[in-house]
Parts: structure tokens; C-alpha cells; sequence
């Protein structure tokens, strides 16, 4: 597993993406997979992002102050609402544009990596198991930010 910083060239939107190896990106990359979270941009790169050092081993478990960068004013209660807000409103936009599959989730997106079904935009349930296999198999799938009930759950 490897964590990158991301940006895209459209609106130079910050975000990070997990991935399975350094090729896997490259991959997903060129295949015009990854997407800018904010507008949508597939002309995305890898942004300048600080290496991740872990503690020595004589400060294991010593209090580990958190890192945020100096003279930050925490953010406001009403600006995180504000945040969460925006998040779950972008998401309702976006899921018409998508297709529900339900508990199939893990089972279509494999068949589109696998050519076996049309390249779709999809949502839909998968166990925490399944998730990790469409993960282990350089899948691009990621959890929904907002949770939301599924079609055959609403009134």
C-alpha cells in the first residue's frame, strides 16, 4: 500500500489516493482512471508531498504531538459543517450519474477490470473482504464519503 498526493492541472485541487504500488498508479494514470475528487479532471499528477518517517525505535511510545503546520487556526464547528455539507451535496450530484448495482458492487467492477462488462460508473455495497480483494487486484474502487440507504431501502 502507498499513499500519494495528488493534483490536478485543471483547478489545482490537493487530494491523496491510496494505491497498490507505485505502477499501479502509473497504470491507473494512463488509463485515465484517476479522477480530481473536486471537478472531475482526469489530467492528474503527483504532487510534492513530505516523506512519512516513522519514529525511532527508543520513541515508540512516547506521545507523538500532531503535525499540522504552524500558526494553523483550528477550523471552526460551523466551518466543518459547512465542509461536510458541501462533501454530501457534491456526493447527492453526483450519484445520478452513476449506476446502482447493489450487493453486486465487487462482481461488476471486477468484470469492467476485466473487460468482461462495458467501462460504467457504479455504486453499491461490498463487504469489507470484497473491498479489499478489488483492492489487492489494483481495482480502483473507494468508499462513499456520505453514507446513503440503498434505492430498495427508501420509501
Amino acid at each position: 500500500m502507498i499513499v500519494f498526493d495528488l493534483c490536478c492541472a485543471a483547478g489545482d485541487h490537493r487530494f491523496e489516493a491510496w494505491f497498490a504500488s507505485s505502477e499501479s498508479f502509473s497504470d491507473q494514470q494512463a488509463r485515465g482512471l484517476i479522477n480530481c475528487p473536486v471537478c472531475g479532471d482526469d489530467d492528474v499528477k503527483k504532487a510534492v508531498m513530505a516523506p512519512r518517517v516513522g519514529a525511532k525505535s527508543n520513541r515508540q511510545g512516547a506521545e507523538q504531538p500532531p503535525i499540522k503546520p504552524a500558526g494553523s487556526p483550528e477550523p471552526s464547528p460551523d466551518l466543518v459543517r459547512k465542509l461536510f455539507a458541501d462533501i454530501a451535496a457534491k456526493q447527492a450530484e453526483m450519484l445520478p450519474q452513476s449506476r446502482w448495482v447493489g450487493r453486486d458492487f465487487a462482481d461488476a467492477a471486477r468484470a469492467m477490470h476485466e473487460g468482461r462488462a462495458a467501462e460504467d460508473l457504479i455504486h453499491g455495497q461490498a463487504s469489507p473482504e470484497e473491498a479489499q480483494s478489488l483492492h489487492d487486484d489494483g481495482i480502483a474502487a473507494m468508499p462513499l464519503l456520505v453514507p446513503i440507504v440503498p434505492p430498495e431501502a427508501a420509501n
